[in-house]
């Protein structure tokens, strides 16, 4: 009669990991459906940031001054005829940095931020590589948080 219990005991045990086991992993496919849920909203956020070249040196120094204020814009064009789909434009906070809101998928096409405009005299000079940079705007390219970061822009 022992054996039986000692066998009974195994088998609660046994159970009890098991339940143990289940739980866990519905935990984890309910945790992997919450993050499809937050990227099928369709949005991605490009941020940069612009600045002042004041050494004209064409990169960012020490001494370059962040440029709030400026204009920058987004653009998404076709690959093979080169026409424009999307634009976007915004205004970089004091710090110089922006944040654009790109809305649907951009896999297919060319999409490039730019300055547009400098809000300052002294440096509203648009410097040949640091007027734009490329950006790739597309879910499908293995990075899995909306965020996008493009090249300072000077």
């Amino acid at each position: 009669k022992r054996n039986n219990t000692q066998e009974e005991e195994q088998i609660i045990k046994m159970a009890k990991s098991f339940a143990t086991v289940a739980l866990f992993a519905t935990a984890v496919c309910f945790a992997s459906l919450l993050g499809y849920a937050q990227c099928a909203n369709g949005k991605l956020y490009v941020e940069g940031k612009v600045y002042c070249d004041t050494c004209r040196v064409q990169f960012e120094t020490k001494l370059s001054e962040n440029l709030g204020g400026a204009k920058v814009r987004l653009e998404c064009r076709n690959r093979e005829n080169g026409k424009f789909n999307y634009t976007v434009e915004g205004v970089p906070r004091p710090n110089g940095t922006y944040c654009l809101t790109v809305e649907g998928e951009h896999e297919e096409e060319i999409c490039e931020v730019q300055i547009i405009k400098s809000p300052r005299e002294d440096c509203n000079e648009i410097s040949d590589g640091l007027d734009k940079a490329r950006v790739l705007l597309t879910r499908n390219d293995g990075v899995s948080r909306p965020m996008r970061f493009a090249n300072p822009l000077g």
